[in-house]
């Protein structure tokens, strides 16, 4: 799920993967905006905003959208930075990393919430940001920019494409591999609004608060073990049967 990659990278493991990070993605987002009233996994809103302070000559106060932004940025920077450093160690899964900084960030700012006022919310803003970015950045690179799972305008918009492709079957005659685009787009909606369910119901509801960005956390963590033990099972696997078909004569 995490480690294939380009071709070798089938529809089963892109709807693994985009279920995934839809739905944590979801819950980062419900759960930064009851919050603290902004969005924390895209930046169209925030740029809107930054645009019209400097129209009105707000600098000041338009250098907050500034940073939102530039966090977000800055957080596929370092994903994008890491992958591409460690690609050469083929024994490393390079995508833990920007993982377990993401699980990392999310739970830090659960387990503070419980022990302090939150004084400057707009830094915390920032630093889900910067967590969406790496999950955006390394979920792009894992599927060779078929999945997206931090924003929805772009997959409404390619879903509403591939949708009226459907009714042009000369035009577009590879109808399964369409239907199987059209999947992973709705799968990725759904997975994206059951989490903004899930977050809204237990930060609001159970009270959760932003402690709720840590159920995003232990998905993500227990994601990365299965993934990793399941690899390990199939290497093992692999090994006993080159072993096997060694010893027979």
């Amino acid at each position: 799920m995490f480690r294939h990659q380009g071709k070798s990278r089938t529809l089963k493991h892109n709807l693994k993967i985009a279920t995934i990070l839809s739905f944590v993605a979801g819950i980062v987002n419900v759960t930064g905006y009851l919050a603290f009233k902004q969005l924390t996994t895209n930046v169209t809103g925030h740029f809107a905003l930054f645009i019209s302070d400097v129209a009105n000559f707000d600098f000041w106060i338009g250098t907050i959208y500034f940073l939102y932004i530039f966090s977000f940025l800055f957080g596929s920077f370092v994903s994008g930075f890491l992958i591409e450093k460690y690609r050469e160690n083929k024994k490393l899964n390079v995508f833990v990393v920007p993982t377990i900084i993401e699980c990392v960030i999310l739970i830090s700012i659960a387990t503070f919430s419980n022990f302090m006022e939150i004084k400057y919310p707009d830094a915390v803003v920032c630093l889900l940001l910067f967590a969406m970015g790496l999950q955006n950045s390394f979920v792009t690179k894992i599927s060779n920019a078929i999945v997206r799972t931090t924003h929805l305008t772009g997959l409404f918009t390619d879903l509403g494409i591939e949708l009226s492709q459907l009714f042009f079957p000369q035009s577009f005659p590879q109808k399964e591999k369409l239907k199987s685009t059209i999947k992973l787009r709705i799968y990725i909606i759904c997975f994206f609004f059951l989490g903004g369910l899930t977050g809204g119901f237990l930060y609001s509801r159970i009270g959760l608060k932003l402690n709720t960005l840590t159920i995003g956390a232990i998905i993500l963590f227990i994601s990365l073990i299965f993934d990793d033990l399941r690899y390990g099972l199939i290497r093992t696997k692999r090994k006993y049967r080159k072993k096997t078909t060694h010893k027979t004569p």
